[in-house]
């Protein structure tokens, strides 16, 4: 924990934004605990993406507790506001939290408060979207990687059904999101050249009605019978692409691609609506921003964690985890997010999919 000094320096700049810091050894609000273990802020971006909230914020606040039994936990998610995620961090800076675990809204944005925490000797980590500012670790996925995997996948696909088209529509991301355009990169890499990009979307807040109206507008602009795949860079918007394609009623579907492996998206691919998700062992993902914010919270070196390092806009580089994605089609649900916990075969399987899942080998 720090000294009363340190949180002196924070209450000078606390004073100026109009808030004021409990006693020294103390804390105010949201469950903070007043004993003397590290504490360490997790911040969430939306609910938007169910991942944040069922896999990501109790896998990381688990494996802290593992690894810091005195350490507590402090969160919020900022459900997609951009002011309100910087009011957050501003709120755990002044609370003098011992280091935070990020996933920013926006990247460019939340930079004033990634600083702000850097001043006061908060460490930041960036969990899975590369914030700017003066963080100090990094932990996510290969997002070209990601947006490869979805790419040859669409293009698999897409020659199975042995048609003569070769136009998709691509659904991107939130343009603010870094991860966003690198998945984007990923995929055009792959992509370009071997179909026509009929129309393309970017998405903000990774909006699943957002997608569904754009899906609608390519459809009427393109000819539902030209629309012979769909790049989606996340479940979500796949979503809402096939709500589009259903309600336009096209059938068969064209194959839609996906990422995160929600339930849904998964039973989606049981019953053919989707063809492909992109799984990221979040496990191995919170479990290493986990090690990294308890090393920081202490003051240790990150280097020992990292296993590379990524190099921020400033031009410097800073300890960073940077793991693999895995393509999960109908073929291997069973040898990926079964065998990795992710699912059972019976939250997978609901009455309604029970022949489909008998198709694909979901017995058990």
């Amino acid at each position: 924990m720090r000294t009363c000094v340190r949180n002196a320096v924070i209450a000078v700049a606390a004073v100026s934004m109009g808030v004021s810091l409990a006693a020294c050894g103390q804390d105010e609000g949201n469950g903070a605990d007043t004993g003397g273990g590290p504490r360490i802020g997790v911040l969430m971006p939306d609910a938007v993406t169910s991942r944040w909230e069922r896999d990501d914020r109790p896998l990381l606040e688990k494996k802290i507790k593992e690894l810091c039994g005195d350490c507590t936990v402090q969160h919020a998610n900022a459900r997609a506001d951009v002011a309100t995620q910087q009011q957050q961090a501003d709120s755990m800076i002044t609370r003098g939290v011992d280091a935070i675990v990020l996933v920013a809204v926006d990247a460019r944005s939340i930079s004033a408060a990634v600083r702000k925490a850097h001043q006061a000797g908060i460490p930041v980590i960036a969990y899975d979207r590369l914030a700017e500012g003066p963080i100090a670790g990094y932990v996510s996925f290969n997002g070209q990687e990601v947006g490869r995997l979805q790419g040859r996948a669409l293009l698999t696909a897409m020659a199975h059904r042995r048609t003569q088209g070769d136009q998709i529509v691509m659904m991107n991301g939130d343009p603010t999101d870094p991860n966003a355009v690198a998945f984007k990169e990923g995929a055009l890499s792959v992509l370009r050249g071997k179909v026509k990009i009929g129309k393309m979307y970017d998405t903000p807040s990774w909006r699943s009605d957002l997608a569904n109206m754009n899906m609608s507008g390519a459809l009427a602009a393109l000819g539902a019978e030209n629309v012979d795949g769909v790049y989606a860079a996340a479940d979500v918007l796949a979503s809402g692409s096939i709500s589009s394609l259903r309600a336009n009623k096209i059938s068969p579907l064209p194959p839609v691609t996906g990422q995160d492996a929600d339930l849904e998206a998964v039973r989606r691919i049981v019953e053919g609506e989707q063809y492909m998700t992109v799984w990221k062992p979040f496990q191995r993902e919170a479990a290493a921003a986990a090690t990294m914010a308890v090393a920081a919270a202490r003051h240790e070196s990150l280097d020992h964690i990292a296993t590379g390092r990524v190099r921020i806009r400033s031009g410097q580089t800073v300890p960073a985890v940077l793991l693999t994605p895995v393509s999960v089609t109908v073929d291997n649900i069973k040898g990926t997010l079964v065998r990795g916990d992710v699912y059972t075969v019976q939250r997978i399987c609901t009455p309604r999919l029970r022949a489909a899942c008998d198709k694909a080998g979901l017995t058990g």
